[in-house]
This record gives structure tokens, C-alpha cells and sequence, in this order.
């Protein structure tokens, strides 16, 4: 997809997106450990770039988890509502039919529609509520 976009693919580029790919869930600052493991003089300065290039292109997607760095994991992969504990910081993933009633009571009242990829919803996870993670 880069070359045919007239862009090289370049060893960082793929290291980025492997990792990404590895990661699942991660931060520019995650994706930058794991590059660094592979290629040490990778700062995170590219690693900012190189992800915000992956997603022009469709090959990577964001959402925020925290109110910290945005969250980025694979475009292709199936939509997901995601699970965030407060406790814990677990990440879960949820059919995005789960919120199928509200997504089409809000299309309906107002004309809104949700991007599924982008909902993330925070409570506490069901092992923290047990006391499993204290």
C-alpha cells in the first residue's frame, strides 16, 4: 500500500506497524518500547509520525483509553466496543451489537451516528469489583 502511494516501506515503518500489529492495544510510548528492541536509535518523534502516516493510509486506527495518549491497534481487525477498568487499566472488547438499541435510538432522535471504533466505556472490571487485582 505505501509504494502503491508512492511512499517507501521503510524498516521503521514496517517495525512500527509490526508492532502495533503485536501489541494489539498500545501507545505511541508502548510502540516505541517495543521498536526500540528491535532498532535502539528509534526516537519517538518518528514513532508519532509513522503511526499518524499509518493511519492516513488506513492500516491503523486510534481511540483514547486514558486521558492520556491515544490508543492505537490495527484498522483491520473487526469493530470493538472497548472495556476500560479504572482500577486495573484492563482493556476488554465487546461486540459493538451490544450498544446496537442506542446507536439506532441516536440515529433516529438526532441524526447522530456513532463511530463504533472510538467508544470506549470506563467502569470497573469484574475482577477488581471481587477484589481479584487488590
Amino acid at each position: 500500500m505505501l509504494r502503491a502511494r508512492g511512499l517507501r516501506l521503510t524498516a521503521q515503518r514496517q517495525l512500527v506497524l509490526q508492532a502495533v500489529l503485536d501489541l494489539g492495544h498500545a501507545t505511541p510510548e508502548q510502540v516505541h518500547t517495543a521498536v526500540r528492541e528491535v532498532a535502539a536509535g528509534v526516537n519517538i518523534t518518528t514513532i508519532y509520525r509513522t503511526l499518524e502516516l499509518l493511519e492516513r493510509l488506513g492500516l491503523v486506527t486510534h481511540t483514547h483509553l486514558s486521558h492520556g495518549s491515544p490508543t492505537y491497534h490495527a484498522a483491520g481487525e473487526h469493530q470493538h466496543v472497548h472495556l476500560v477498568c479504572r482500577d486495573c487499566g484492563a482493556i476488554d472488547e465487546i461486540d459493538p451489537e451490544l450498544l446496537g438499541p442506542l446507536v439506532d435510538q441516536l440515529a433516529a432522535q438526532r441524526g447522530f451516528r456513532v463511530d463504533i471504533g472510538h467508544v470506549s466505556l470506563f467502569g470497573v472490571c469484574g475482577r477488581c469489583e471481587n477484589g481479584d487485582h487488590k
